[in-house]
């Protein structure tokens, strides 16, 4: 059994073919999925899509490139949105520098807002980080050591130095189809350095389709490639893979329970 912990299951490429692309995902083995969202209005759709799959679950709160259209949104905004039993994280959230659709002093702003209510809520955030290492790492640091959270870095494609830093502060870090791209071999090398109980899995469909999916629309079922793949890189089985990042999935996002 394996869980994709972050999947745009609400996406226009994936919404309309829902049915099919959980069914294909499940016999493939995948059997628990995060589905993702970065604007507050999808979150009724999202809701939707939980309250038809007992098995997904679903967060709430603003991407950085949706930052300026949400410039005034508060933690407290953020905590109403909680209160349902399947929003089980807080984000998509963060900072995005390599497209800067959102000024950037916007874009910590609201940032600020997003990891206030996972100090306030418990619940994990999900961070997104692209060319904003130095800011993201001082951000989520700093309020750490005011006032404890968790979390992870979502489709981590960063420098050591950062995952080695959000370690210390106990996130996990999750690997997504990028570990099957020719061209990552430095990204393995950085997630075969992290501790298996520390680690995720994701598609981040219905982007980054890995390798041998490069062209199509990914999908969670997907995500066996990205397993298979880390197997190689951390030198254990595909089985072992499977099981601890789906232990992990449910240590970290500890508000999912699944129906007995």
């Amino acid at each position: 059994m394996i869980a994709d912990s972050h999947c745009h299951l609400s996406s226009s490429e994936l919404y309309g073919n829902l049915d099919d692309i959980i069914k294909r995902a499940q016999n493939a083995g995948v059997c628990y999925f995060l589905n993702a969202g970065g604007k507050f209005d999808e979150l009724p759709l999202q809701l939707n899509i939980c309250n038809k799959f007992s098995n997904i679950w679903t967060v709430t709160g603003v991407h950085p490139h949706d930052a300026l259209q949400y410039q005034n949104i508060t933690a407290e905004d953020v905590l109403k949105n909680t209160i349902h039993e399947k929003v089980v994280a807080i984000g998509e959230c963060g900072l995005d520098y390599f497209y800067d659709f959102t000024p950037r002093d916007i874009q910590i702003k609201v940032f600020k807002e997003m990891i206030k209510a996972a100090q306030e809520s418990s619940l994990p955030l999900i961070v997104h980080t692209r060319d904003a290492e130095d800011d993201t790492l001082e951000l989520i640091t700093g309020a750490y050591h005011k006032k404890t959270f968790k979390g992870e870095i979502h489709c981590y494609s960063s420098s050591l130095e950062l995952a080695k830093q959000a370690l210390d502060i106990g996130f996990y870090i999750s690997a997504s189809d990028m570990i099957t791209f020719k061209n990552a071999q430095n990204l393995r090398d950085n997630l075969s350095k992290i501790p298996i109980d520390k680690l995720l899995i994701e598609t981040d469909s219905p982007y980054l389709a890995p390798v041998p999916m490069r062209g199509k629309i990914s999908e969670p079922a997907y995500v066996v490639h990205t397993a298979q793949m880390l197997a190689e890189v951390k030198g254990m089985t595909y089985e072992e893979i499977c099981l601890n990042t789906t232990k992990n999935f449910f240590t970290l996002f500890d508000k999912a329970k699944i129906d007995e």
